[in-house]
């Protein structure tokens, strides 16, 4: 080993303090492994390995020279000798990449633009597997006698399959406090007791995970639906792929989903993705994507369409079922250089742009559903606050006309699962269904929409159930219900909005907040139109604008006002620009008469942001059990692959 040197003091306290900004996530060093230190991997699961050695120029960390270009890797299974990579996998060596790339060490670095300049050597083993389980160690060697050591572990997971379907519901930023508000609102209580529960709240496993990204505390959507479909955690912003220094968004180390395991391993079991959300958007495209930019959304369309041919990564070729919004990126136009409706319907789905011709669509066939432009509206809008649908110009074909006869969550999955079980009866299937504004009305502090949301999806779980029941697949079918990340959301009590209404100052409009004994009972399930109600069975309030509201909000905010009532001219905006000035301030059209509420967050921030918390996890059907207790993200993925049968195990 090099003596200890003050450079390397300071190498190890920039690594230590550096927070906000960061070389390379997940290498704290100048040598880069990916998948790096502590990864797991399902036995059989194809991944790549890239390997990194910087050579800072300038900052806490600059070295004298270019990388080295000279570097080896090795690998060994624990109480075995270390083996050259190229002679394990029995692949052929890599060529030699060089680039640059620069950083901000700090605030202070960034505030007088003061760049940390890297130059990088680089190498990358693609599509390689590890079958045996155990330990592995992944050593880089560089600098002569330096290291970078990544302890790998290969799960010892059966292949024997216990479930032939599996459905994970995803409500976006969902939490516990959340479905707590959720029954408050759509289920009557007598004396503290309800009478009737959430179907959720019936499910026969309650678990709960920890959302941490790899290199952040805090998760987006992208890294984290990573995590729940592949085993692996990653960098904010990236699907399936451990984040590189490189400029090219799809060079980066890539593994296996498992939609691409479950059709390589079982080519005849079907693939279907429902959001409420545009198709392109993080939660549906981590199934299919593999980029370090979960912007990049042709490449997530085409994925849909042809998978990662240019890689030969998967022979999955899209799944049997698609179904959500945003036509921008399938018409063809700017956002889209290609008509995926033409090359879609040449691939044989039937492609619907309503309800309508959804329910009336094949069953046998493949399917693509796009039903707006952008996401799909609101549970809200589209059952209680219609007139907000009109004057949108989204319609899917792109005739500029409005949306009409718009599916919801239900609809879609439905659909799906009828598609999935014709076509794959015998083999099985795994549908995901995705919640997705749950999270975008968190967001943008739009708690009514965002509680209708989830009990929408509440509602869409119910009916699947009853579905699969129907059709003889329940007991074959795995149920998972979980989120991908939290809002820092909860309700503290009741607000009389009529009497803050009537009051002048934000002082004495805070006095119609009730908390404890004054917080009274909810009156969003006493009177209201029966039509709302639906059917017996389905709980959503009775109406949206009580009197005494919610008192509710998150922990994380820019400058708004608040007056805690329904917005029933449509969804919020919160925070607006000004002319002239820098950063967001509270609109002046939103909650006109409520309460100012100074923001908690930078002012270049329009909207809320994710939160900490663990996020539940409801099971029901085979392997269930392995769902109860705390545990990490990624176990969502190794518990739902054990129960398919997804283990290939063999010698490596």
């Amino acid at each position: 080993m090099r003596p200890f040197s003050i450079a390397s003091a300071a190498l190890l306290i920039s690594c230590a303090v550096a927070q906000t900004y960061q070389r390379l996530g997940g290498c704290p060093s100048l040598g880069c492994v990916f998948p790096p230190d502590r990864a797991e991997f399902l036995p059989g699961q194809y991944f790549d390995i890239r390997l990194e050695v910087h050579s800072p120029v300038n900052g806490s960390e600059a070295r004298q020279g270019q990388p080295d270009p000279d570097f080896k890797f090795t690998i060994a299974k624990n109480g075995e000798e270390a083996v050259i990579a190229t002679e394990y996998f029995d692949i052929d060596e890599p060529q030699l990449e060089r680039w640059n790339f620069t950083w901000y060490e700090d605030l202070f670095a960034k505030d007088v633009q003061k760049p940390s300049l890297v130059n990088v050597t680089s190498k990358a083993y693609r599509r390689v597997a590890l079958y045996e389980p155990g330990e592995y160690e992944a050593t880089l060697t560089y600098y002569g006698q330096e290291t970078t050591v990544a302890n790998w572990l290969v799960r010892d997971l059966t292949d024997k399959r216990r479930a032939k379907n599996v459905v994970l519901f995803v409500g976006d930023g969902m939490t516990t406090n959340m479905i707590t508000a959720a029954r408050l609102i759509a289920h009557r209580s007598i004396n503290g007791k309800y009478l009737t529960k959430m179907q959720l709240d019936k499910f026969p496993v309650l678990g709960h995970q920890m959302t941490h990204s790899m290199d952040s505390f805090i998760t987006d959507s992208a890294n984290s639906a990573t995590a729940l479909y592949s085993g692996h955690k990653t960098t904010v912003n990236a699907l399936n792929v451990y984040v590189d220094s490189s400029k090219d968004p799809f060079d980066d180390p890539k593994f296996e989903t498992i939609s691409e395991i479950f059709r390589r391993r079982y080519p005849c079991a079907g693939i279907g993705i429902v959001s409420t959300a545009f198709l392109a958007d993080a939660t549906p495209a981590g199934l299919a994507a593999h980029t370090s930019d979960r912007g990049q959304y042709d490449h997530v369309i085409s994925a849909y369409y042809e998978g990662l041919t240019k890689y030969e990564w998967t022979e999955w070729q899209g799944p049997d079922v698609l179904l959500g919004a945003g036509a921008e990126n399938f018409a063809a136009n700017k956002e889209a250089p290609r008509d995926y409706y033409e090359l879609f319907s040449e691939k044989g789905y039937t492609v619907s742009w309503n309800k309508t011709a959804l329910q009336a669509a094949p069953n046998d066939t493949k399917a693509l559903g796009v039903f707006s432009t952008s996401n799909l509206a609101t549970w809200l809008d589209r059952n209680v606050y219609q007139e907000n649908l009109h004057n949108q110009s989204n319609y899917p074909d792109g005739s500029g006309r409005d949306t009409d006869d718009l599916p919801g969550l239900k609809d879609m999955t439905l659909k799906a699962i009828d598609v999935l079980n014709a076509r794959h009866a015998e083999d099985g299937w795994f549908l995901m269904s995705e919640a997705a504004s749950i999270d975008k009305q968190m967001h943008t502090l739009d708690y009514d929409r965002s509680l209708g949301e989830l009990l929408e999806l509440d509602d869409t779980v119910r009916a699947t159930i009853e579905k699969l029941a129907a059709l003889g697949q329940l007991e074959d079918t795995l149920i998972v219900v979980t989120a991908d990340h939290g809002h820092g959301f909860d309700v503290t009590g009741s607000v009389d909005t009529e009497y803050l209404q009537a009051q002048e100052s934000d002082r004495d409009k805070r006095r119609a907040i009730g908390t404890y004994q004054n917080s009274g009972l909810s009156q969003y399930t006493v009177g209201g139109p029966k039509a709302l109600r639906y059917s017996e069975g389905v709980h959503f309030p009775a109406h949206w604008d009580p009197r005494y509201a919610l008192h509710a909000g998150v922990v994380a905010f820019p400058d708004h006002k608040e007056d805690y009532a329904v917005h029933q001219d449509g969804p919020r905006e919160p925070a607006l620009k000004r002319t002239g000035l820098d950063g967001y301030f509270a609109s002046y059209k939103d909650a006109v008469n409520g309460i100012i509420i100074n923001g908690t967050l930078p002012v270049d921030v329009d909207q809320g942001v994710h939160s900490l918390t663990d996020v539940p996890v409801f099971a029901q059907g085979p392997c269930q059990e392995l769902f109860g207790g705390v545990y990490n993200s990624v176990d969502i993925f190794f518990h739902m692959a054990e129960c398919l049968g997804l283990a290939e195990h063999g010698e490596n």
